[in-house]
């Protein structure tokens, strides 16, 4: 089990390397019927939510992977509406997104309640009210089986999965990939979460591939997500509108500056610049 017992959290993502985190006050800890949940208190981190031996999120950097997976789509694209979130239970995409006061609706699919729930009752500072918001459509169900079956369409989707293990790995098959494109509206966008790449490459090949088979443009961006350990975090990025990634940041900039966000990452600059990537990513991607 990832708690040692004398007062780590050890990480069991990767099989050679891992990290630790110090618990203070434990929160909350059981299995909630799919998945193994604690939540705890770190010195640097804040409170802290892991799922099967892997941190999910922290009050302390969540803000970084929320406020890209949201903003770069949202602002890249310049005329989103609706939005679909495929997991996403502690809920901070679910805020980054509502923040944008144009976008009329939100649908939000989670498999598993009680994340829900107890990120409202242990984190709310990362949800800090969306669930409440009238334009949030809260859906719980199986996300796979949602875009098969609903005839919504969204002019975006963001995946916020888990890792590709247990629950989280049918988010990552063509096959439901297949079912975000047929909800995207025309130039829709589809992200997703990709892992790290210097830990994860095989990941990021195999997203690149499937991604690549469906949509116009198929690429990655990336942002340093502190508390997910090995580096870049990489983002899957697709659409058939490849002028959507390729904008500068004096487009961007009236879009951001319109929304009247206020940000503690995201910027117009560091939106273009993340879609830079790394050499050996790069290389990993031929």
């Amino acid at each position: 089990m990832s708690d040692s017992g004398s007062g780590w959290y050890d990480e069991t993502l990767h099989k050679d390397v891992a990290q630790r985190l110090r618990m203070g006050r434990v929160l909350h800890r059981d299995r909630t019927g799919l998945q193994d949940l604690v939540i705890f208190e770190n010195p640097v981190l804040g409170r802290v939510m892991a799922l099967d031996g892997v941190v999910q999120t922290t009050e302390g950097d969540e803000f970084v992977y929320h406020e890209m997976l949201t903003h770069v789509p949202i602002l890249a694209h310049g005329r989103v509406r609706r939005v679909l979130i495929v997991g996403g239970g502690d809920g901070g995409m679910l805020r980054r997104c509502l923040e944008h006061k144009a976008v009329e609706r939100v649908t939000m699919v989670e498999i598993d309640r009680s994340v829900v729930d107890l990120s409202i009752a242990h984190l709310p500072s990362i949800s800090a009210g969306a669930f409440d918001d009238p334009r949030t459509d809260l859906v719980i169900a199986d996300g796979c089986a949602f875009v098969k079956e609903t005839t919504e369409r969204f002019d975006v989707v963001i995946v916020d999965s888990t890792d590709p293990h247990g629950p989280g790995a049918v988010l990552f098959t063509e096959d439901f990939y297949a079912g975000c494109k047929a909800r995207l509206t025309p130039g829709g966008v589809l992200v997703t979460q990709n892992g790290v790449p210097f830990l994860q490459p095989g990941e990021l090949k195999d997203s690149h591939r499937r991604l690549g088979r469906l949509f116009g443009d198929a690429g990655f961006f990336v942002a340093p997500v502190p508390s997910y350990y090995g580096g870049f975090m990489a983002f899957g990025w697709a659409t058939d509108d490849a002028a959507l990634r390729r904008q500068t940041a004096e487009a961007i900039r009236p879009r951001f500056e319109a929304a009247g966000l206020t940000t503690r990452y995201y910027t117009p600059d560091i939106h273009v610049a993340s879609f830079a990537l790394p050499a050996f990513m790069l290389d990993a991607l031929k």
